[in-house]
């Protein structure tokens, strides 16, 4: 990549954390005095967890795309482009993910699937509030990775 494709990478990158950043403070701002009855506030939370794993896989295509190393199994998409992310790929780019990010982030996906895909079941609180930690515990994790990596391709 010459220096002015990484220039538009590396802003695309930030630009991408900054909006986790962002919907990472909406997921604190909604998760205020949750408490295990109130069902609205539990679905509102859940919601905000849901579009911080979404924002979060939408950078890892972003670096996905710009290292030409897309997942192709699309019945495995969402965990194969975590599990790639964690790998170094020689002579193509380093690898994007810790482990403990990766080990986050899994289990976020986790929760993303059923958000999206139980019509009708109620949120647990206890899950619920498992992966609110989550979201804190990889937000800080996340950016430094984030930092390295783009150092490691100055």
């Amino acid at each position: 990549m010459d220096a002015r494709q990484l220039t538009v990478f590396t802003a695309d990158v930030r630009s991408q954390i900054q909006l986790i950043q962002r919907v990472a403070q909406l997921v604190e701002l909604r998760a205020q005095g949750l408490q295990r009855e109130d069902a609205a506030r539990l679905e509102s939370v859940a919601y905000q967890v849901h579009n911080f794993y979404n924002a979060v896989e939408d950078l890892l295509k972003t670096i996905a795309v710009q290292f030409e190393n897309q997942v192709t199994d699309t019945s495995r998409w969402h965990q194969l482009i975590l599990q790639r992310m964690t790998q170094e790929i020689p002579a193509v780019r380093p690898a994007f993910l810790s482990q403990n990010s990766f080990e986050a982030l899994n289990a976020l996906r986790g929760f993303r699937h059923f958000f999206r895909h139980a019509y009708g079941v109620p949120i647990e609180y206890e899950q619920l509030f498992a992966n609110l930690n989550r979201v804190r515990a990889v937000l800080p994790i996340l950016e430094q990775d984030v930092k390295q990596f783009l150092q490691q391709l100055q």
